[in-house]
């Protein structure tokens, strides 16, 4: 098992040396938040989410059977977090649209000089707009590169209602950027 491997570091931490658990979170930190971010939209709470989600993850390491890949495995930890957190906020009835943050700034940044590219703006707009589970959906499948099978089971949704649904979301993306560009175009 290469050092390059997750489960080298599953191992490490298993078998007493706690201080290997960092490389894991180091590794998978940035998508635990973007998981969170993109599906609570409150940064706080996205952060409380992404902590949550390495703890648990720790005290349940002994669980993970390397069936999968841990990624998949604490990526689902943190989907059904944020589903819990989300449930919760409701019972609640605490608004969602209070203190949003733009899904957008996890994901993307402007230059230096403020200057973005047209096509760019545009794509973070559409991403911006897709309900938040076809997000969830697209950031694992283009910007984590999991397979299918490996968003199935975050997801709890079946592997053809995954494939389906990337196909709608791509159309739908593509609609959207297709009549924005048509439009950028005109006004210019």
């Amino acid at each position: 098992m290469s050092r390059e491997d997750d489960n080298f570091f599953v191992e490490e931490v298993l078998s007493g040396k706690t201080r290997a658990y960092a490389e894991l979170v180091n590794r998978h930190k940035d998508m635990v938040f973007t998981i969170a971010i993109g599906l609570l939209h409150i940064r706080e709470e996205a952060e409380e989410v992404s902590q949550d989600v390495f703890l648990k993850a720790y005290q349940a390491l002994n669980k993970f059977k390397k069936q999968a890949k841990f990624s998949t495995w604490i990526y689902r930890i943190a989907y059904n977090e944020c589903i819990s957190s989300l449930r919760k906020k409701k019972l609640n009835q605490v608004s969602l649209d209070e203190n949003k943050m733009n899904f957008s700034d996890s994901l993307f940044t402007e230059d230096n000089d403020g200057n973005e590219d047209e096509k760019h703006r545009m794509l973070r707009e559409v991403l911006m707009d897709l309900p938040k589970e076809d997000k969830t959906i697209i950031l694992l499948y283009y910007f984590e590169s999991l397979s299918i099978g490996e968003i199935s089971v975050i997801t709890s949704l079946s592997k053809s209602n995954i494939k389906i649904r990337l196909f709608r979301i791509r159309n739908k993306m593509h609609e959207r950027l297709s009549k924005s560009f048509k439009l950028t175009m005109i006004e210019n």
